[in-house]
């Protein structure tokens, strides 16, 4: 997994364009998803809440990605180390004529799965259940009433709160589906089925407004997924550096600074790999505002860089 970052070499003299050098770092990052980090994959159905569930989980210092639901073949592809999978809410029904679905019973029994909202949904439509209009439409804060232990919910306090946010609701479960909890609205708020890892919720654990809804995932990444939690900046940034002094060994190194985040953000790992054998060129290109240039130069100075 090499950085393609160089832009001349020149002898013992590299010179470095940091645009492409910060573009190989996000390259990287996803290469290293690949090779060993452990990952989540999101598959999105268009509900507005899916990018807060990626959040949540890297949060937990866990690696994941969000793909369209109809990308499931690529995504299983380039995201090999898959340790489960989440299906995101929609703003679709079931029934819709086009509304947005997967062959769950293709990934079914393979990974950790859990359905969100209408992800939930889903579940229930394709294996049995019966989902239909809600009597009216279910949003806003609602409580938690437990009434199964679950390792999905374990930790959690009865009378929880959370968030729901749908028009539809399942009104019967598939028949090998175990209740886990409800709300004084929603019967099946959640449920799993036995001896399964899959699980299904109808309220969103990645709101705010659901109280306990990092602790619900962590059960789901961490305890069911068994995932490590080994994604950090840290980590990260070792590796980087590592693999900075690995390729450049003794070479000199020059790298113009503008005082943007590629360049400066290039600089400050590029010195922590090679040390005194980076040389910074500032580059007032005219776009720092006035008051912000020597505060940016007594920065660099800062950092040892100039």
């Amino acid at each position: 997994m090499a950085l393609s970052y160089l832009f001349l070499t020149t002898n013992d003299l590299l010179l470095i364009n940091p645009a492409i050098f910060i573009a190989s770092l996000y390259t990287k990052m996803h290469l290293m998803s690949q090779d060993k980090q452990e990952s989540i994959l999101i598959l999105d159905f268009g509900s507005q809440y899916t990018q807060l569930i990626a959040r949540r989980i890297r949060e937990l210092n866990v690696y994941c990605e969000i793909h369209p639901y109809n990308h499931i073949e690529k995504a299983m592809k380039v995201m090999p180390n898959i340790k489960g999978i989440i299906l995101s809410g929609s703003p679709f029904s079931v029934h819709d004529k086009d509304a947005p679905s997967v062959q769950l019973n293709d990934i079914r029994g393979k990974l950790p799965l859990l359905g969100v909202c209408y992800g939930a949904q889903l579940m229930a439509f394709q294996w049995g259940g019966k989902v239909g209009k809600s009597s009216s439409r279910e949003y806003g804060r609602a409580h938690l009433n437990m009434v199964a232990a679950n390792e999905l919910v374990a930790g959690l306090s009865d009378k929880t709160q959370v968030w729901m946010s749908h028009a539809d609701t399942i009104l019967e479960l598939p028949k090998e589906a175990k209740l886990m909890a409800s709300t004084e609205d929603v019967e099946a708020a959640a449920f799993t089925f036995n001896g399964e890892k899959v699980y299904a919720i109808q309220f969103h654990p990645e709101v705010y407004h659901t109280t306990e809804g990092s602790k619900l995932l962590k059960n789901f990444v961490v305890n069911i997924c068994s995932c490590k939690q080994d994604w950090t900046p840290n980590s990260f940034i070792e590796t980087t550096v590592k693999e900075l002094q690995d390729k450049i060994g003794n070479d000199k190194v020059v790298l113009g600074l503008s005082g943007g985040v590629d360049s400066s953000v290039a600089a400050v790992l590029l010195h922590k790999a090679i040390a005194k054998n980076l040389y910074c060129i500032f580059v007032d290109n005219g776009l720092l505002p006035k008051m912000n240039l020597q505060a940016y130069w007594n920065r660099i100075n800062t950092w040892g860089l100039m």
